[in-house]
């Protein structure tokens, strides 16, 4: 069996959050390879210049892996750093490779009549799951009723956005504040500052926040310096968490190796796709390191933590969850804080043409 063609389509959604009055807009690139044999894989990556990922698919990966044989994905990995990147896999290529190999793996699954979860090595049928719920436009009040809602719905674990309120790290203090008295002790938190925080707001809000039991502080200094936040880390009280943009194992080897991490968070739409991911999964597990998602699109990595031994939680990020649930027939659903692999080859997710006909924009 042999590539025979690999495309690429860029997509824009347009979402209602939950008491958010204007929609907030998602691009995604969507792709898929297509073998000799009439069968066809699709994998999917986020908003990071979707364009140039684009380009960079159909210009120059698609010349390099035509006649490839599809399931040869460490092959095709090692063609790739050799040919356009020997220096490691970063930025938009990084996002085309991940957006591929996906692809290939959902195609690989099909081959064989499993999941790709099962074909990763198939740990568990299903995982814990977090609910990333508290935007910044969210005012105290309603960031408070929003975390009640996700309670009700089944919700077991939550995670809330800091870093970009005007009132800084005191106005985010305040905030978790009023979230852990309004969910209780016994409902793990975290929060996710997106590489927002100077060391000094970062390190005075996680002092401050200590008092709140925090399962971990998500990306809270810009460019995930490995040094500033092995310095953060070393204070204690919160647990650090970061990779879901990290290009390949050797960034988040330097974490590793920088003491600046608790908690791995590799993302496949993000991170080179399940094959990369499957390495930093062996790395955490060498260091003894939690691994869990982050950066969302939970019907993707819901296979890498399902399928790896020390896959940890899938977190639905409410806007990517909406986008699934939009974009694929049957979209795996969380109940009572755990997801399930479906039982379907590949990963199971079946896409509805007239969606993407009706949100392309490229």
């Amino acid at each position: 069996m042999r590539l025979t063609a690999i495309t690429a389509t860029v997509h824009e959604f347009s979402l209602r959050l939950p008491l958010i009055e204007r929609p907030t807009t998602r691009r995604v690139v969507f792709a898929t390879v297509e073998t000799d044999a009439g069968l066809a894989g699709h994998g999917l990556t986020g908003a990071v210049l979707p364009a140039a990922v684009k380009a960079a698919i159909e210009q120059d990966l698609a010349p390099l892996l035509l006649g490839a044989d599809p399931e040869a994905t460490e092959a095709i990995h090692d063609r790739i750093a050799r040919t356009l990147n020997p220096r490691g896999f970063t930025g938009t290529l990084c996002h085309a490779v991940s957006a591929i190999d996906i692809a290939l793996w959902d195609l690989k699954g099909k081959i064989h009549g499993r999941p790709v979860a099962a074909l990763l090595g198939g740990a568990r049928a299903a995982c814990p799951t977090y609910v990333t719920f508290g935007f910044p436009a969210y005012d105290a009040e309603t960031l408070v009723r929003v975390a009640e809602a996700e309670l009700a719905a089944g919700a077991s674990a939550l995670k809330m956005v800091v870093g970009a309120r005007p009132g800084g790290w005191r106005e985010d203090l305040a905030r978790i504040r009023r979230v852990r008295a309004a969910i209780g002790p016994e409902v793990a938190l975290m929060i996710d500052a997106n590489c927002a925080f100077d060391p000094f707001s970062a390190r005075e809000l996680a002092r401050a926040a200590a008092e709140c039991d925090l399962a971990w502080f998500e990306e809270p200094l810009a460019a995930n310096d490995p040094r500033a936040l092995a310095d953060l880390r070393r204070l204690g009280g919160i647990p650090i968490a970061v990779g879901q943009m990290e290009g390949d194992r050797y960034r988040h080897r330097a974490l590793i190796e920088a003491g600046a991490v608790d908690v791995l968070q590799p993302n496949v739409c993000y991170g080179g796709g399940f094959t990369e991911v499957q390495k930093v999964a062996h790395l955490a597990q060498a260091f003894n390191l939690r691994l869990d998602n982050g950066g969302g699109w939970p019907l993707h990595n819901l296979h890498a933590m399902a399928g790896l031994a020390n896959g940890g939680a899938v977190e639905f990020h409410l806007d990517m969850r909406a986008i699934g649930e939009t974009l694929f027939e049957d979209a795996p659903r969380p109940a009572n804080g755990t997801v399930r692999v479906p039982d379907r080859p590949g990963l199971g997710l079946e896409p509805r043409a007239e969606v993407l006909a009706a949100t392309r924009i490229l």
